[in-house]
């Protein structure tokens, strides 16, 4: 069994528990607060467990040329990337009344640290995991220092190879347990043929002690559901209120209808996964009084024959018989009564 641990407060996450669904907003918000604020209520209202957002402190994150790079993208807010990552950056004031506002709501809030001073302002706001994006899953002095912190972690593995994931597991190991590894591939709007959830169970054999989930960029939710099918713990889905806004991850984001049938659908799956012992079940009763099949005599049988094969087939027979799966343990047995041909082949009429 997976481990399982607390992930939010009141939430645990593996094993058995519901799978986490994180509605990523990102950058998706424009830069507007009041944008931001009807994105956590959308995705409240659409069932998800957590609205997560994304904070940077640009100079520890970017270097200057990164900053003064221009940026004439269509998607852009700025002429240069400094300018534009500007735009969409919150300030610690405006995170607080983020969370303030998702806790009214009843929705768990977190972001993903983009870099150390990010996320130790995350740490003082008393975020309750920590989101690791793909693009630092591989620098591990950021992740060692955000594993100290003790905090759990959902740890996005974009970009990574399998060996460098085995020694971000080592690396947050080391001082933390509570951590979800995430199947994910950072292309934005993600084809199928790249999304590979056969390295979801490749990840449950390489690290059988923490939860898999899957982050997704594709369009549409039939693969993510799929992910849970395979034993996602934790699903990540960009969102937004308008695919056609200006921003390179709305094409790849569920809008709210479809976050709304994500998550319904998610949890349609796991009713349906159910458990793992395979019996007739009472709902499968009714169907079995009256097509289900049993032995019958295929001739007269009388008191003191010796049965043999030929002398029995299965038929849907009133009353039900023994067992259609028993009729070889008949062979070899001797008749106690005589029984008419086309007659049911009961447990009393047959020696034990």
């Amino acid at each position: 069994m997976p481990l399982t641990f607390e992930l939010c407060p009141g939430r645990m996450v593996g094993g058995n528990h519901p799978c986490f669904i994180i509605a990523e907003i990102g950058q998706n918000h424009q830069g507007d607060i009041k944008i931001a604020k009807e994105m956590i209520k959308m995705a409240k209202d659409c069932g998800a467990d957590c609205a997560k957002f994304q904070k940077s402190n640009l100079a520890c994150r970017f270097n200057k040329q990164a900053l003064e790079r221009p940026y004439n993208s269509k998607n852009s807010w700025g002429k240069t990337y400094g300018d534009h990552k500007r735009h969409l950056e919150f300030s610690h004031e405006q995170y607080r009344e983020l969370q303030k506002y998702a806790t009214e709501l009843g929705i768990f809030f977190t972001a993903s640290g983009m870099d150390e001073m990010a996320v130790r302002f995350l740490d003082e706001i008393n975020v309750p995991f920590f989101k690791v994006a793909s693009a630092d899953t591989n620098n591990f002095p950021y992740l060692e220092e955000t594993a100290k912190k003790g905090r759990p972690m959902v740890v996005s593995s974009g970009m990574q190879s399998m060996e460098t994931m085995r020694q971000v597991y080592k690396t947050i190991k080391k001082h933390n347990e509570n951590f979800v590894i995430l199947q994910c591939t950072s292309t934005y709007p993600l084809d199928p043929a790249d999304v590979h959830l056969r390295v979801i169970p490749e990840y449950q054999k390489e690290f059988p002690d923490i939860p898999i989930g899957y982050s997704g960029h594709e369009s549409g939710i039939a693969i993510s559901v799929a992910a849970v099918a395979l034993g996602a713990k934790v699903i990540e889905r960009h969102v937004t209120l308008d695919k056609t806004w200006k921003g390179s991850d709305h094409a790849a984001s569920l809008e709210p209808s479809e976050l709304a049938e994500l998550v319904r659908s998610i949890r349609l799956v796991e009713t349906a996964m159910g458990s793992n012992i395979k019996k007739m079940l009472p709902s499968e009763e009714s169907c079995h009084s009256k097509l289900g099949k049993s032995v019958v005599a295929k001739v007269k049988l009388t008191k003191g024959t010796v049965l043999t094969l030929d002398m029995l087939r299965v038929k849907v027979a009133e009353p039900m018989g023994i067992k259609a799966e028993d009729i070889f343990q008949l062979v070899g047995k001797t008749m106690k009564k005589d029984v008419e041909e086309d007659e049911s082949i009961r447990p009393d009429v047959v020696d034990k």
